[in-house]
């Protein structure tokens, strides 16, 4: 447990967090929406914090990220907490529980998290994923902190529910992120998240301008966000807001938490990709094999990546990321 960040005084024992656009108002012994941070007689406390659910070498695809270091590993961590209520949550063990709640957590020290990284032959970085890390944001501040000054990476796959002046001391320190924009509907965030569209919308705005590596993830749920016109629509605003080449992953959805809505079908994923191809240049399906994800030279139509779920080839890109046909540099993370 540490004193948490971004929250203020109001009246008596009364604080408000400000971390997230919820921002929970907190009496003496109340926890947020979050489940992890805590007043404690008018202090924030980040309950979370060094308290590890999961801790594994991942694929870097696997965040997902296409278009970062392809093929290469990454160490992902995670704890306990979200931000958000979703219906089909798919980690919903660790993400709607509280410290409490969950047996095994395991206590790490911010530096025991970078000898873990350093220990991994040809790993990148840390990737802060299976819960939700913003609501453990003092934990990956002081992790992604050391990790940069030790010229490891640090990625964050997130909800992108975060205040404006969070986000930017994340930027500070995060090179990477894969963000779930959940749908583009307000009634459906409102309805099946508890929460709001504006603020992630702004999140994606705000890590475009900072020059971060940005990639998208829209999982695809029957009945709930499964609108052909308002996924129309988000296509259209990520093209026209994030640019054309915004990476987007189409991911299935399988009954999970609350939801008993059927899985995704294939037919449906692939149709949804078309729409989104008339708008964006790299479009991706996940979660279900349909076909062999592969990463065109956009210059000379070169096979540069190939993925069939997490089997990743690169034989299209030379020592140095670029085209090995044309020589058109690609990837600049490599």
């Amino acid at each position: 447990m540490k004193t948490a960040s971004w929250f203020r005084q109001l009246e008596e024992d009364t604080i408000e967090c400000i971390l997230c656009p919820h921002n929970c108002r907190l009496q003496d012994g109340m926890t947020g929406i979050c489940r992890v941070r805590t007043n404690h007689s008018g202090v924030l406390m980040a309950e979370s914090y060094g308290l590890i659910s999961a801790i594994h070498a991942d694929p870097v695809e696997k965040k997902p990220l296409y278009h970062y270091f392809p093929g290469r590993t990454i160490l992902s961590i995670g704890s306990v907490g979200c931000n958000l209520r979703c219906r089909f949550c798919q980690n919903f063990e660790i993400s709607q529980v509280s410290v409490k709640d969950f047996v095994g957590l395991i206590s790490y020290s911010p530096g025991q998290i970078i000898e873990a990284a350093r220990s991994i032959p040809g790993n990148i970085g840390i990737a802060y994923t299976y819960n939700e890390p913003i609501v453990g944001y003092e934990f990956m501040m002081d992790v992604s902190k050391l990790a940069g000054q030790s010229g490891l990476k640090n990625v964050l796959v997130t909800n992108g529910y975060i205040n404006p002046d969070p986000l930017s001391g994340l930027l500070s320190c995060m090179d990477a992120f894969s963000v779930d924009l959940k749908g583009f509907s307000p009634e459906f965030y409102r309805k099946v998240m508890s929460a709001r569209l504006e603020p992630v919308l702004k999140s994606l705005q705000q890590i475009r301008d900072a020059g971060k590596h940005l990639e998208i993830v829209n999982l695809v749920i029957p009945k709930l966000n499964e609108d052909e016109k308002v996924f129309e629509t988000m296509a259209k605003w990520i093209s026209e807001n994030l640019g054309p080449e915004t990476v987007l992953h189409l991911s299935a959805y399988f009954p999970r938490h609350l939801s008993t809505e059927p899985p995704t079908s294939a037919g449906s994923l692939l149709h949804f990709k078309e729409i989104a191809n008339r708008f964006l240049k790299f479009v991706y399906t996940g979660n279900i094999h349909l076909e062999e994800n592969q990463t065109l030279c956009p210059s000379c139509d070169n096979i540069l990546v190939s993925r069939i779920f997490y089997r990743v080839s690169t034989r299209g890109l030379d020592p140095e990321g670029n085209c090995n046909r044309c020589g058109m540099r690609f990837f600049e993370n490599f």
